[in-house]
This record gives C-alpha cells, structure tokens and sequence, in this order.
C-alpha cells in the first residue's frame, strides 16, 4: 500500500484519545505523515468512536457518514472504524454502513496496524503522539470494568477490569515528562481499583508515590474514582505529596437511596454523605467534581427533591449532568421499565444545574483577592489561558489572565482580581 497521511479522529472520553495518541505513534514511526481530528484530506482516516449512550452514538454515527461523504468525494482512499460503538455493534455496523473498509474492536490496535501493512515497533509501547498541550498529557492506569452499574454497557465490550503495571506506568510517564509534560491525569473506568488484578491489593496510592519521583512532573490529577468502598488511604496521599492535585473526580450518579439501589451502585444515602464529609475533612480546600444521573427508572420525585438538596448541601466545585439512556447490553434495560418520559428527565437535569450554578459561581467569587498558583494553556485573544490546581482541563473553569509575554506550559503566581459563573480572572503577581 502507498499510503502517505493518516489521520485519526477520537470521539468520547480521554481513554479513546491516549488509545488514538499511541497508534499515531505507530503509524509515525512507519514513515507516515500523522494528523489528529485534521479537516484535511489523508489517505487513511480512522474514526475511534464511543458508544456510551445514544447522544454519543449518534455523533459517532455522524462522523462517520461524514467521512464516508468524504470518501466518496475522493477525499480519503481507505475509511476503518475502531473504539467502543465498533466494538459493541460492530456486525450491524458492517452490515448498514460497507462504504468503511472495515470496523474493528475497541482494543484491535495489532489488526490495524497489520491491515495498512506496517510492522509494530515494540519499542515504541510507552510512546505516544500527543494531541493535548504538550505540558499536560492523560495517563490510563487501566482498562475496563468489574461493576455492574445498571445503566452502563461499557463492561459489555471493554471487559473486566485490567491494570497496567507499574513499571509500565512509570515508564511512559517518563517518555512523557522528558517531552515536556508536568501534569498527568490519572484515567481509566475505576481509578481505586488500580491494582487488584496484578497485585491482589489495591495499589493506587503506591502509583501515585512512583508517579511523584519523575523529574518534571509537577501535578499529579486524579479522575473517575468509585464512591462504594473508597480507599481512604488514597486521601493521605493527596494531602500530603505536594505533587497530587487538591483535586477528585469522584462521580456518584445520585444520592436517594432506592434510586442508588436501582442503579446497581453498592452504597446508600448515608455512606455518600459521610463519604463526601470525610474527605472534605481529611483533605482541607478539596476541590469535589462529581456527576449525576437523572431521571433513572424508578427515580421519583421526591428522590430528585432530595438529590437537588444534597447538591445544595455539599456545593460540589464542579458537577455535571445526564438524564438517563435506557441503552441495550445493560442490567436494567431488561430489568427496569423506562418509565420517565424524556421531558422529564431534561428538566430535571436543567434544574439541577441551575442549582449547581449558582454553587459554582459563588465558590469562585470565594476566590477573589487569593494568589494561585496556575499553569498556561493558551493565549486567546487578549488573554493567557490557564488553570488552578482545582480545574481539569476542558471540563473545568479557567483563569483568564491579562498579561503580556506568559510562557505556555509554565507555572505562574496569579492574583484573582475577578469572577464569574465559570471563569476567574487575575494578573501576575
């Protein structure tokens, strides 16, 4: 095959992304000219979808019969399709759309590569083509799932819970860090069950401290950790290793016992609010991002009344929300009646982020007149771009910093000067 460009288009979650970052790589590494969601022509065109629920079906769906209008057009030689809505409808797929070349699994990564003709360089495995800022950079510990949450398929075809061991970790955190990344974000489905596959014990604390030795690295993030059962050792090591971030993903879906119990989440009412308690004591100045599920089969509403007063009450940093997706290849598709009808569910997920809001916006005006340390992203217009110790990126807030000749990627001593509903803005200091 005389294929020169590949291009690579993730959709979904930050796992998709690192799995699309280490096969640009590969191709790289194989002589070809790579590019990354690019709006350019190229030879090979890989869509690397999600299939979670039906919103980020359809826009997988979507991309791909754009790609498809674009091969028609000549525009691309050779279509594949990888990733989570491969994976889990793969044979309908094949069946509905055969203007791709072929579809394939979520973690077929050998196959692909052996498909365009190339040889897999395994010296390259800790490797990556990265498509963030190169000074912060998604690092997945592990791969799939042992829950069995009512309203999730993502075990269905990602599989059982899979770590990667340490010294692979640390391995490529250090390729990482000599590029010049200084923040890593800790992904996968489960971060606190980090471990128990390899080594019998959960070891997501002892991660973090090797993570925490790397020269350059300066904040270690962590997201998508399970309330039931929360390790809190894992909180001794936020506190204390002045390289972990203040910072918790901690993504508790609803509060309302009955609801909880119908989503299959192995925790009560009571566990969630001593568990959010507790770590707001353990660790002062916590900064708590969760999300909720709204409108589940079952949810009433008075359950939903409840959840809007446990919002109101634990003023969470940052939360986001999703009415629910009765989806196929779940327990409670079967199971559970969707019962609440759609205009239901989005109007309960307005009001609860109206709710959350004015939370937000409160807590940062708390910050104004405090000094924060915060790395650039970006320059944009009249602005440099970055964020505290607090906010994640993309899905976080920012600081807007009028100033002139800041280094993108450095670290700076930012005054916060004002606020508002999701932004803070600040100078030099």
């Amino acid at each position: 095959m005389n294929f020169k460009t590949v291009n690579i288009i993730t959709l979904g979650c930050s796992k998709n992304l690192v799995d699309s970052e280490h096969l640009l790589k590969q191709f790289e590494a194989n002589g070809f000219i790579v590019t990354h969601d690019s709006p350019e022509p190229a030879d090979v065109v890989i869509v690397n979808t999600c299939g979670f629920i039906f919103d980020a079906k359809e826009e997988s769906v979507g991309m791909i019969m754009d790609c498809v209008a674009s091969k028609n057009a000549g525009h691309i030689n050779k279509l594949f399709v990888m990733g989570c809505l491969s994976a889990r409808y793969n044979s309908d797929l094949t069946a509905e759309i055969p203007e791709v070349d072929r579809f394939f699994g979520k973690f077929d990564f050998d196959a692909i590569i052996t498909e365009l003709g190339i040889q897999k360089r395994k010296d390259l495995l800790f490797d990556r083509v990265l498509t963030t800022p190169s000074h912060f950079a998604y690092l997945k510990i592990a791969e799939g799932c042992d829950r069995t949450c009512a309203f999730c398929a993502i075990p269905q075809f990602t599989g059982k819970h899979k770590s990667v061991p340490i010294a692979d970790l640390v391995a490529e955190a250090t390729r990482l860090a000599q590029k010049g990344v200084k923040e890593l974000l800790l992904i996968s489905q489960e971060l606190t069950y980090y471990g128990i596959d390899l080594y019998k014990e959960r070891k997501l604390p002892e991660l973090i401290e090797e993570l925490s030795k790397i020269d350059g690295i300066e904040w270690i993030r962590l997201h998508y950790a399970y309330p039931a059962n929360f390790p809190f050792d894992l909180l001794n090591v936020i506190k204390n290793n002045p390289k972990v971030c203040k910072y918790l993903d901690l993504p508790l879906q609803h509060v309302a016992t009955p609801v909880l119990s119908a989503m299959r989440r192995n925790i009560t009412e009571a566990q969630t609010r001593e568990l959010v308690a507790r770590i707001r004591t353990e660790v002062p100045g916590m900064a708590l991002r969760t999300t909720m599920l709204v409108g589940h089969p079952g949810e009433t509403e008075a359950d939903f009344e409840l959840l809007l007063d446990f919002v109101r009450q634990a003023r969470f940093d940052r939360l986001g929300v999703f009415p629910y997706s009765h989806e196929e290849d779940t327990k409670g598709y079967e199971a559970l009646a969707d019962d609440i009808p759609q205009e239901v569910k989005e109007e309960r997920a307005a009001r609860l982020m109206e709710v959350q809001q004015a939370i937000s916006e409160e807590i940062a005006a708390q910050k104004v007149g405090q000094t924060l340390k915060v790395i650039i992203d970006r320059e944009e217009g009249e602005y440099f771009i970055g964020r505290t110790q607090f906010d994640s990126p993309e899905v976080d807030g920012e600081v807007l910093i009028d100033a002139e000749n800041l280094e993108i990627g450095e670290f700076y001593s930012v005054k916060i000067t004002s606020s508002d509903m999701f932004d803070l803005y600040g100078v030099v200091v």
